[in-house]
């Protein structure tokens, strides 16, 4: 997998709530894999100018496109990707699915779920009164809990035949060590795209 290049392309698709630590992971992951990294934040945080008059949800669903198309740009050039969203739908693993079988390339999922909600919410919480903090992202808990009350429990789908890593975020282990456990996985599914 040097140079973010392997036998046919990779996605490493983030997939969890808010504040789980799924941007910190994913930035680690694809500077190991020494790959590209698509942020669906990165997307929506260049909207603010929109919001007044666009609904939320179509800016939510114009930046999944945006993140759909970039990353289907990078695996026709063969590199791997990783994309870091919520995966917060089953319209979205469809989407990646979609996305995967027309570049021949193999689409992983790394959940990540923090088993210490205390630690979540601290975390949380520390990143929404941070300078600079992103206009849309939940910055307290109570956010939080509106945000999944919203989901409705859509984001607890079933992938599938789609290889999933959970990881607990919240595990007192170093973020190398979470990344560890990444490259091993990714290593344990080669083999021809499905």
């Amino acid at each position: 997998m040097e140079d973010g290049k392997s036998e046919s392309p990779l996605i490493v698709a983030m997939k969890g709530h808010p504040g789980t630590g799924k941007s910190t992971l994913a930035q680690s992951i694809a500077t190991s894999l020494k790959c590209p990294l698509i942020d669906k934040d990165d997307v929506r945080d260049s909207t603010y100018t929109l919001q007044l008059s666009v609904p939320p949800e179509l800016l939510n669903d114009l930046s999944y496109d945006v993140v759909w198309r970039v990353a289907s740009t990078q695996l026709r050039l063969g590199l791997n990707v990783v994309l870091d969203s919520p995966l917060s739908r089953r319209a979205h693993l469809d989407r990646l699915l979609q996305l995967a079988a027309d570049a021949g390339a193999r689409l992983l999922v790394v959940e990540c779920v923090p088993k210490d909600k205390a630690e979540w919410r601290r975390r949380l919480e520390r990143r929404g009164a941070a300078e600079g903090a992103s206009w849309h992202k939940p910055s307290t808990w109570r956010d939080l809990g509106r945000l999944l009350e919203a989901y409705g429990g859509c984001s607890a789908y079933d992938v599938g035949d789609v290889p999933k890593l959970v990881l607990d975020t919240t595990a007192p282990v170093g973020v190398a060590e979470l990344v560890s456990a990444v490259i091993r996985f990714i290593d344990s599914c080669r083999g021809p795209p499905p």
